[in-house]
């Protein structure tokens, strides 16, 4: 980015609040500067008042390089290439699936993951986990929305309560019998986590409960054959987001519990989750993060395949869904600026619940609570609020066996999909792929090994440029989203700028960014075909 686009940025944001439409709530032209704190009440306001439960330092992905204000005097879009690296590769997570023999008998070979914040603080969630007493793991990507509480709780909760949802009646009395004798359960999930993600410390007694009550309900539907696994998904979704309705509506224990109880529900989050055991991929998706698969046909090229739709106003399945749920009287009202009411962006989400209770319930429970404005909750009503609920949780599942030409599948919030199309996104993985074994010499010993032919080989692959490659796809896709030139490459200075970006105007011009790019074994997939 040349130095007069950059002060072409800055001078814009200096002069006009006009966002590009990214925004979930409220993304208003308002000719009065003095209006917007208001307006924008539910996209960039701190969710986690002061003596509650801060997020902050957690996504502060290295602030000393990012300005506050458009008016700051001494403003800067300088970086230095290894600050950019610093702040882009923050959030990086990887992890390669072994069994105990070491080798990988798993479909998923391994995973690679990212995130990088516009917010401050990050919406965006993330999660990822094996399966410890059903088969496979799951992958998650949730965009929260008004704050970061709701996609907070559904990226801790949501997973568990598909391997409920998928466990066995057998199981599920043995850890109903383990919590009677208050003894200990066996874990139900193994989390692969970032050291930067976050759990609800002070509310997880009351998460375990209600996933409790959960159980016992399955255990109550008397059923042997359970749920398939389309059926636990649906199920899953629908019944978190009940629990975080019902919870805001119960006493609490606490004034803290009471407050993000609030926060969760007054908030909202999209949300996209695969679940894979060998070769049976399943994707649940309730709003605008997106799932794609990467594939390699046989003669070289790689194709895109979609998994999930985009749940928002250019969807005509979905424009269909409304109008089917409410009167005729509202259709002309039930989209307006190509938002849900005038408001939303997705048409699914959890939470949210202001597009889902009655008015009276809505004022009943702020009228009840503390001070609901400390907690950045204003009750607003949109025009035409006749019959809600007007969104729901519940996801629309795909189904995809996977074939030995299937060779990734890429998880995303749509900040990224708003930069890059799925054919962007599957030739930058595949192009990565290429590159990184083509730059990777093999380490070919020589006996006696000792450290200076070791040195020599690991000189000979930073010759090669391995060192400047970024080694996590996710990484490497958000470079590309937020740096890309008109011709597709990189441009470092567009690059430094995007990430100097003041938070005042960051939103204007990018959205907060999650990826997680999952690998498949083709091996592994490939003697599945043989031996069945």
């Amino acid at each position: 980015m040349s130095r007069t686009v950059s002060s072409w940025i800055l001078s814009s944001a200096r002069s006009s609040i006009v966002l590009q439409g990214k925004g979930r709530w409220y993304s208003i032209c308002i000719p009065n500067r003095n209006k917007i704190k208001w307006k924008l009440v539910f996209s960039k306001t701190n969710p986690y008042p002061s003596g509650s439960c801060s997020l902050d330092s957690t996504f502060s992905l290295h602030k000393a390089f990012r300005h506050t204000y458009t008016e700051e005097e001494h403003f800067s879009f300088q970086l230095s290439p290894a600050q950019i690296n610093d702040i882009l590769r923050a959030g990086e997570l990887s992890h390669r699936t072994l069994d105990l023999n070491g080798k990988n008998a798993n479909s998923v070979l391994r995973f690679e993951s990212n995130q990088l914040a516009s917010n401050s603080p990050m919406e965006d969630r993330r999660s990822a986990a094996t399966c410890l007493q059903t088969a496979g793991m799951m992958f998650g990507v949730f965009d929260g929305h008004a704050g970061a509480a709701c996609a907070q709780a559904v990226s801790e909760r949501l997973l568990h309560y598909i391997a409920v949802s998928l466990m066995p009646r057998q199981s599920l009395e043995e850890i109903e019998l383990a919590v009677e004798a208050m003894k200990p359960v066996r874990p139900i999930l193994q989390w692969h986590r970032h050291p930067n993600d976050v759990e609800y410390q002070e509310i997880t007694s009351q998460y375990f409960e209600n996933l409790r009550v959960y159980w016992q309900h399955l255990l109550d539907l008397d059923t042997e054959l359970g749920f398939s696994l389309e059926e636990a998904m649906i199920c899953a979704f629908k019944r978190l987001d009940s629990d975080i309705s019902l919870e805001v509506q119960a006493p609490q224990e606490s004034e803290l519990m009471r407050n993000i109880a609030l926060q969760v529900a007054f908030s909202g989050a999209t949300a996209c989750v695969a679940h894979i055991d060998g070769v049976h991929l399943h994707v649940a998706n309730t709003g605008d993060c997106r799932a794609v698969l990467g594939v390699c046909e046989e003669d070289g090229t790689w194709s895109t395949l979609p998994l999930t739709r985009d749940h928002n106003a250019y969807d005509e399945f979905e424009i269909r869904r409304l109008k089917r749920e409410h009167p005729r009287s509202e259709e002309k009202t039930l989209f307006v600026n190509d938002r849900l009411l005038g408001i939303l962006m997705p048409s699914r989400a959890f939470g949210d619940v202001q597009l889902k209770w009655s008015k009276e319930l809505q004022h009943s429970i702020l009228e009840n609570s503390c001070d609901v404005e400390a907690l950045n909750i204003y009750q607003y009503v949109p025009p035409n609020y006749h019959t809600p609920p007007y969104l729901t949780a519940e996801p629309e599942v795909t189904y995809h066996k996977l074939r030995s030409k299937d060779k990734f599948l890429v998880i995303a919030s749509d900040g990224l999909w708003e930069m890059l199309s799925n054919e962007k996104v599957v030739k930058l993985v595949a192009g990565h792929l290429t590159e990184l074994n083509m730059q990777k010499p093999p380490l070919t010993f020589k006996k006696p090994v000792n450290l200076g032919y070791m040195h020599n080989l690991l000189l000979q692959r930073k010759s090669k440029g391995l060192a400047s490659l970024d080694q996590n796809i996710a990484t490497h896709l958000i470079r590309h989203a937020i740096g890309s030139n008109e011709y597709g490459e990189v441009d470092p200075e567009k690059l430094a700028a995007m990430l100097t970006l003041p938070e005042d105007l960051a939103r204007m011009y990018r959205d907060d960014i999650t990826v997680t790019v999952v690998y498949f074994n083709s091996e592994t997939i490939e003697d599945y075909y043989r031996n069945h």
